[in-house]
Parts: structure tokens; sequence; C-alpha cells
């Protein structure tokens, strides 16, 4: 049986005195990929926020290895092995490519990813604000990558970028996912999202609507709350 690595119960967040996520419990085993979907603006991106500590919670708990880290930073998170990679604002413009990759702090193989995304190996020396939408998505996913954590938050990793590097992330999620590393996945992206979660919540109006594992999920339960 899998053991829990994180846990996270009756969340409630969001911005100001708006609260976007309303009581979101969920727990994440150890080298799992629990897949997070629904339609747009419904509170993916808060929840995302919330667990990465990028915004605070106003109620609900947070265990990461049975350890409460329910009102710690980002930073603090970040250093307890939670890696986020957020849907905007993913890359540093004014820095070099080879320059956004030095800041991941990290003892993993730099090759493999810059083999698997070779448009990245070309141009270390660009300015990454110059690159193309999808480029940066690529740059900010293999830098989240790279860092020596346990559990990686990705908010749509795929937005903008093309199919064969699409395939490429969820070759590079698996081999992470196989050395024991969680992940939560945010995504719109259906054949991503159905070809490397093991687990499913739907979200509806910053609520659960939907819960199952893969086997019991069929493609049309998850279309139901796309189309709700």
């Amino acid at each position: 049986m899998t053991s829990t690595l994180l846990r996270f119960k009756n969340i409630v967040g969001g911005y100001g005195n708006t609260m976007v996520v309303s009581d979101i419990s969920g727990t994440i085993g150890k080298g799992e990929v629990l897949g997070i979907f629904g339609r747009n603006g419904v509170g993916k991106s808060t929840l995302s926020k919330l667990l990465a500590g990028a915004l605070p919670m106003s109620v609900g708990s947070l265990l990461l290895n049975n350890k409460d880290i329910s009102f710690t930073s980002n930073h603090e998170r970040r250093q307890r092995g939670i890696g986020y990679m957020p849907q905007t604002a993913m890359v540093f413009d004014n820095l070099t490519v080879r320059e956004n990759l030095s800041l991941a702090r990290s003892t993993q193989d730099m090759k493999y990813y810059l083999s698997a995304f070779p448009r990245l190996a070309e141009r270390q020396t660009q300015i990454a604000g110059s690159m193309s939408g999808g480029e940066r998505k690529i740059l900010a996913f293999v830098r989240t990558m790279l860092e020596e954590t346990c559990l990686v938050i990705l908010d749509e990793p795929s937005e903008g970028v093309q199919p064969e590097n699409i395939l490429k992330m969820q070759e590079c999620i698996e081999r992470r996912k196989a050395k024991g590393t969680s992940f939560v996945l945010v995504e719109q992206n259906m054949s991503m999202l159905t070809s490397i979660s093991d687990f499913y919540i739907g979200i509806d109006s910053g609520r659960i609507v939907f819960e199952s594992d893969k086997k019991s999920a069929s493609r049309q339960d998850i279309l139901s709350v796309l189309s709700v």
C-alpha cells in the first residue's frame, strides 16, 4: 500500500474577502500523480497556489509527511520539498535560459532534460522573455523538475506547448514518478491528464464535484465535469 505524502483537508482560500476555493480535501501517495481538472475559472490555479503556499489558506490543514505545514510560506514549503510551477509568471524574463536553469538547486542530470528539449540547449544565452510562450513553459517545467523535491505542483504545464514536447513532459514526469516523486497536475489537456494521473479531482465553483482513481474513471466522467 502506498504511503501518504501529502494530506490536505477542508482547504478554504482566495483573494482578499473573495473565497475562491471552499472545503477541498484530498491525499497524494508517494510516487503518485493527482490530476486536478475543471473548466476555466473554477479555482484550479487558486488551489495549486494554496497547496504551494503562494497564497495563504484562510481555513484548513496541510500535512507533508505527517508534519503540519498549513500556514508556512512558499519559500519554506520549497525547503521542505515542494516544487511549484505556476501557470503564469513562471520564468525570470530578464535572465537567460542558462541563468533560469541555474536557479534550480539540483544534483539531477541536466543533460537528460537538455536532450529531451534540445531547444533549451540551443538557446542557453537567450533572454527568457524573448522566447515564445510555449518555450517559456518548457523552460519553467525543466527548472521545476530539476529541483530536489518530493512533490511537484504543475499548473497547466502543457498550455501553448507543441504536442511532441507535451509527450516529452509526460516522459519526464513518469521518470521522476518511478523514483518516488509525487505530483499535483492541474491540466486542461485531456490526453496528458488521463495518461499520467493515478487519481482525479474535478472542480467546479471552487468545490470538488468529482473524485476517482484512474481505474474507475471513464473519459465521459471527466468530460461531464468539463461541460457542467
